[in-house]
């Protein structure tokens, strides 16, 4: 527990920095879709082919990791469904839909990562795990994830579902994965892969930074229902997901690293969904935010868990 508490919250102080930007007036708010831009187009493949470029060449770690992209998306894609057969009739209610939406929806990968390599060490194709994870919450992001935080079935769109850059990074790093890229790779072109690669996480969370420095600390902590959606994502789902995988003929850092994938923080891109069609912003706002401070204390549960049942 030591190790998941210490590696989680090493994550979470890199929001300081960008709280205290913020506060000072050094960043703004305004300055957040530059900065995202930069983390979803530049860092984000730079985290995805570098990940794949830590990992042995061979046709049974491919199949891993195509497996576990199969798996998670279908359980990804099951369990929203699930709730959405029970919500919809109250979807109204944008509670509900926020919930919906939210209970699949993890940042599996600039939160996952840093975490679950930590947690798994020794297992290199973890990383991988998380990014093909990632390439399926985007499908459901913009399929029924748009639907859901807007209510409005045009939005839902297979384009953007496949042509986003989670999934075509996971493309390239594939390309080069395959012609072995890594070997052949330039000192100098491999290292600034890996920088911008380890820039992720940070940008990330200072990003959060400057959004929990522009919200209503009130309406952030003193609603009860975000709480509750909190609580589905990081605990309720993380053990649908074990108790999906537990009897599966799979590995156990396989299931070990869905059940701990299944419980990172609500995802951010669920906020610049609701940002580009106009939806429930601050809602989405505070459940990701608020469900990203929670993590501290559930994911070195989940970790408790998953070490009693695979190690």
């Amino acid at each position: 527990m030591e190790v998941a508490f210490s590696n989680v919250l090493l994550t979470l102080l890199y929001i300081i920095p960008g709280f205290i930007c913020c506060k000072t007036k050094i960043a703004k708010a305004e300055h957040l879709p530059t900065l995202s831009a930069i983390l979803v187009y530049v860092c984000s493949p730079c985290m995805v082919v570098a990940s794949f470029m830590e990992i042995e060449r061979s046709l049974h770690m491919i199949g891993q990791i195509l497996l576990f992209f199969v798996v998670s998306l279908g359980i990804q894609t099951v369990l929203t469904f699930v709730l959405y057969a029970l919500f919809r009739k109250k979807f109204d209610n944008v509670k509900y839909r926020m919930l919906t939406v939210s209970f699949g929806l993890g940042n599996a990968g600039f939160f996952g990562i840093p975490i679950i390599k930590a947690l798994l060490p020794g297992h290199p194709e973890v990383a991988c795990f998380a990014c093909v994870y990632i390439v399926g919450m985007n499908m459901l992001t913009f399929t029924i994830g748009a639907y859901c935080l807007t209510g409005d079935k045009k939005r839902m769109t297979l384009k953007k579902a496949f042509l986003n850059p989670p999934f075509i990074s996971l493309l390239v790093a594939l390309v080069l994965y395959a012609v072995n890229f890594a070997d052949i790779m330039p000192g100098l072109l491999g290292g600034a892969l890996d920088l911008l690669n380890r820039t992720t996480t940070p940008l990330c969370m200072i990003i959060l930074g400057i959004r929990l420095a522009s919200v209503s600390f009130k309406k952030l902590f003193t609603r009860i229902y975000v709480y509750i959606i909190c609580a589905c994502k990081l605990l309720i789902f993380p053990f649908a997901c074990l108790a999906i995988v537990y009897y599966l003929p799979l590995s156990p850092v396989f299931k070990a690293a869905m059940f701990i994938l299944g419980g990172t923080p609500c995802a951010a891109v669920m906020l610049n969904i609701a940002e580009m069609y106009d939806g429930e912003t601050e809602l989405a706002a505070n459940c990701v935010l608020l469900s990203t401070l929670l993590c501290v204390f559930t994911i070195p549960v989940l970790n408790v868990v998953s070490t009693a049942l695979f190690s």
